[in-house]
């Protein structure tokens, strides 16, 4: 990148003239979307004036970027944690929060329309107002803060102290040790999934609109495959936010051997193919496959991901219903 003077206008230049690069590459991806966010990050400091942050801190991403799995267009999902628990702090981290927010929008990450950003202050709190907030999320009987806790779960630091959110990590973890009804709670949430493969065993893709002809890759694969082995790891107290990660952990289990079986190779294809949708210029876009430019061998391996999933999906809802 230009070593001249850091602006937002500079990196969204570089963003784009770069991020093509890595068509082939998800882990060169992921890392390249890192060095993004953390300029936008050094802009969005110096544009405060105010100097050196009042405080130790963490700035996380969540979502797709938490977990390392982005594609070439992704959505906002980030929040912070601060260590000390006053006004200054709070007044700084929110300012802190908005400039991040519309800086990343600035280079090319659309705003999040669930709203979890660092400009939001039910995503940017002290480390004792992200516990007490924790705590309420678990004990509340609301499918959205259940939905909350499964995204803050995917969180992964890009600035910061990382001990923070490994703190805030096993909160939860303990929690649902001593109150194992959280976990059928997480269960419930997730129980649902799109129904992508017919009863004659064909792949059902959309119907009209836009993308008729095509399969919804968010909905109907990664969401059974990322749910499920997020679920296991908050049960196992694994912290690495990366599905694949994930998968590596809890493989190491006996209990877990038959339940991942070839699952590791059909996400890791999963991430490949979604990938090759580069070409589109939305966010949106980048979650249909079209089954018309795939060959036969591709359509297989497709339906073998989707099926993969949706097996993972039923087992991991009966080990929880069990209480395994």
């Amino acid at each position: 990148m230009n070593t001249g003077v850091l602006t937002y206008e500079s990196i969204k230049e570089w963003k784009e003239k770069t991020i093509f690069q890595f068509k082939d590459d998800i882990k060169g991806l992921n890392l390249f979307h890192d060095q993004v966010m953390r300029k936008v990050f050094q802009v969005a400091i110096i544009k405060l004036n105010k100097g050196v942050p009042p405080c130790n801190f963490s700035w996380f991403v969540t979502g797709s970027g938490g977990r390392l799995e982005q594609g070439f267009i992704s959505d906002q999902d980030h929040g912070l944690v601060y260590e000390k628990d006053n006004k200054e702090c709070t007044v700084y981290f929110k300012a802190l929060g908005e400039e991040l927010s519309d800086g990343l929008a600035f280079v090319g990450y659309p705003y999040c329309k669930g709203n979890i950003m660092s400009s939001n202050p039910l995503w940017c709190k002290s480390i004792e107002g992200w516990k007490i907030q924790l705590l309420n999320w678990m004990e509340s009987e609301s499918w959205e803060a259940i939905r909350y806790l499964q995204i803050f779960y995917d969180a992964r630091v890009v600035e910061g102290k990382v001990n923070y959110i490994r703190q805030l990590k096993t909160v939860i973890y303990d929690y649902q040790r001593i109150n194992p009804n959280l976990l059928k709670r997480f269960q419930a949430n997730i129980m649902h999934i799109k129904n992508v493969i017919g009863p004659l065993g064909q792949i059902i893709v959309e119907r009209f609109g836009k993308y008729q002809g095509s399969v919804d890759l968010k909905y109907s694969a990664f969401v059974p495959y990322v749910n499920a082995i997020r679920l296991l790891s908050i049960k196992e107290g694994i912290y690495e936010t990366s599905t694949l990660m994930r998968m590596h952990r809890l493989i190491q289990k006996d209990e877990y051997i038959d339940v991942l079986c070839n699952c590791q190779s059909n996400f890791d294809h999963l991430l490949k193919y979604r990938l090759s949708l580069y070409t589109v210029n939305s966010y949106t876009d980048t979650h249909f496959l079209s089954l018309k430019r795939l060959g036969k061998k591709e359509k297989s391996e497709i339906k073998q991901i989707l099926k993969t999933g949706i097996r993972l999906h039923d087992d991991v809802i009966e080990l929880i219903q069990k209480g395994c």
